[in-house]
């Protein structure tokens, strides 16, 4: 079965706000959406630092976990329960400012979703993390879906 969204970028926005309202305190914004593939930027904050003026490892990979939630939910619709089951983070380079993850979508089968994660900075673009994520998609998304 082909891959193909099932909400658009706005839709997706506005079901994280009804059903993870905490997540707007992180500042995420999805920037594009199309099939398989989403970027989402992050407006870095005095929260976000770590001692030494640089972005948090703990910010980085919230962001890429955001990201791939974010892709996998544009594909299966409302399914909220969907959960990280794993996911790996690289640290590249030191982060400089705002960040944008752009999220692809490697494979999306019945039971689990595969996304691959780069990390930027938004104002140089240089490569700050790499990330792998899989997801768990629970057997009852239609019922969910259909609440």
């Amino acid at each position: 079965m082909p891959m193909q969204l099932q909400m658009s970028a706005n839709e997706v926005s506005g079901y994280i706000a009804d059903v993870f309202p905490q997540v707007a305190d992180y500042g995420f914004q999805i920037d594009n959406l199309e099939t398989g593939k989403i970027s989402v930027s992050m407006k870095i904050r005095d929260a976000h630092l770590r001692p030494g003026g640089t972005v948090s490892g703990p910010t980085m990979f919230t962001l890429a976990d955001c990201a791939s939630y974010l892709i996998v939910l544009a594909h299966i619709g409302k399914v909220a329960l969907a959960v990280t089951t794993n996911l790996n983070i690289n640290f590249i380079s030191k982060p400089e400012g705002d960040l944008v993850a752009d999220a692809t979508l490697l494979k999306l089968g019945k039971r689990l979703a595969v996304c691959e994660i780069s990390i930027r900075s938004k104002a140089t673009a240089t490569l700050v993390a790499h990330a792998t994520a899989t997801y768990s998609i629970p057997p009852n998304r239609d019922v969910e879906a259909s609440k």
